[in-house]
């Protein structure tokens, strides 16, 4: 059983990322539409309703006819034209920006929305098309559905407006900045709750002696969930330790999990199956998922061939702000499993990690940008001056701003640049 539910889990945030979800989804409702039309369009109820206000119902087999191909032909068109240019918005998006972004720009809920109801709409006008030929001249048997049709290609009209106003939005660096961020700022807001409701942070946990599980598998660590544990184990006396922070590369064979006292083989092939792990980097915005994007974006900003300060100055100042709430995270956090006696200790990311992975790239790429090093210059005093970031969190983002100091003064070749940029680590 648990089993199948990992499985429809990772397969259910894997179908959600697609962008042929909602079209699918929408298409058969449009068919199921066709064939419930077509079978209440000789009840008494419709009958009456024709009768009542017969200027909304076709009577004549060729306007109905020619109703539904238009449509077929005009709905055709628009929805060619949209993918093309979901096509064009991606290419943009991956050789101006960063190909890491794409997941995003495909999992857009209102295009695969508008792109469903555009090849709904069709099937619908071709299975509507077909009856009309079946029923031959007798059309009065189709007034209800071929009426039906005519409005939704009113609204394909109208989505369509909308869907180019829209695609031409998420294609702006700013609008994906933006969305980035408020997932990721989201995200940590609601860590920092369930960290303070739980009221353990710890240090340092010692498990020296306790029992290593190794790593099976090679990829990036996506969390360890609790609902998937064997009742074994969430009601024996134990304690586990999470090793990996969210997002981090494990290699075959490196140490997993740590339990303290000993466990059965099933419980050992249990624990193991509670880790996901994906061998893609950059799924979601989890963890540090949205700030390596912000980086990337940064860093690629900064690239000859882009050479874009004003995109990497935005991205540099949301990182500021995640980056504040990030150093308050406890290195080490435990939690009680509930209804049981098991103790689950997770890791989450250090600091120094988040200099390298963060800002070390930044700072690589910028490190003749007098614009760009200012902003980096101000995000850093930003955290450093944080009133609820730890003392070790602290000195860290403080020895990134000597190692940034170091850059300035043996890059910046201009005098009074030096000079400016020097002046803003002594405020």
């Amino acid at each position: 059983m648990k089993i199948i539910r990992k499985f429809i889990k990772n397969t259910y945030q894997k179908v959600l990322q697609s962008i042929a979800f909602y079209p699918v989804l929408l298409s058969l409702a449009f068919f199921i539409l066709a064939i419930v039309g077509l079978r209440i369009e000789n009840s008494e109820v419709i009958e009456n309703i024709k009768e009542e206000i017969p200027f909304l119902f076709i009577q004549d087999y060729e306007t109905a006819r020619s109703i539904l191909s238009t449509l077929i032909g005009g709905i055709l068109s628009l929805t060619v034209f949209s993918f093309t240019m979901v096509m064009v918005v991606l290419n943009q998006a991956s050789s101006d920006f960063s190909p890491r972004l794409l997941p995003g720009l495909i999992s857009n809920k209102r295009h695969q929305i508008i792109l469903g109801i555009y090849i709904g709409t069709l099937l619908y006008c071709i299975i509507i098309l077909i009856s009309l030929g079946a029923y031959g001249i007798d059309s009065k048997a189709l007034g209800l559905s071929t009426m039906i049709a005519a409005l939704s290609g009113v609204v394909c009209i109208g989505l369509f407006v909308y869907f180019i106003h829209s695609i031409s939005g998420a294609i702006l660096i700013h609008n994906i900045i933006d969305r980035i961020f408020d997932a990721s700022n989201d995200y940590l807001e609601d860590e920092l709750k369930k960290q303070a409701e739980m009221k353990v942070g710890l240090k340092y946990a010692s498990t020296d002696d306790w029992q290593t599980i190794s790593c099976n598998e090679t990829g990036y660590f996506r969390g360890f969930d609790i609902s998937l544990l064997s009742n074994s184990l969430k009601n024996e006396k134990n304690q586990i330790a999470v090793l990996p922070y969210i997002n981090q590369h494990l290699w075959k064979g490196m140490p997993l999990l740590k339990v303290m006292a000993p466990i059965s083989d099933n419980d050992h092939e249990n624990l193991i199956f509670c880790v996901h792990i994906s061998p893609d980097r950059h799924e979601g915005e989890k963890g540090i998922g949205g700030m390596i994007k912000l980086m990337e974006i940064a860093v690629k900003a900064m690239s000859p061939g882009i050479n874009d300060p004003g995109t990497a100055i935005d991205a540099i100042t949301k990182l500021g702000r995640l980056l504040r709430k990030f150093v308050q995270f406890s290195p080490v956090t435990s939690e009680r499993v509930r209804e049981g006696e098991l103790i689950l200790i997770r890791n989450n990311i250090g600091a120094g990690e988040l200099m390298r992975i963060i800002i070390q790239p930044i700072r690589f790429y910028a490190k003749e940008d007098v614009l760009v090093l200012y902003e980096l210059i101000e995000a850093l005093r930003y955290v450093e001056n944080s009133p609820n970031i730890p003392g070790e969190s602290r000195e860290i983002v403080r020895e990134e701003l000597k190692i940034l100091l170091g850059d300035v003064e043996y890059n910046i070749k201009n005098e009074a640049d030096k000079q400016r940029l020097l002046s803003v680590f002594k405020l």
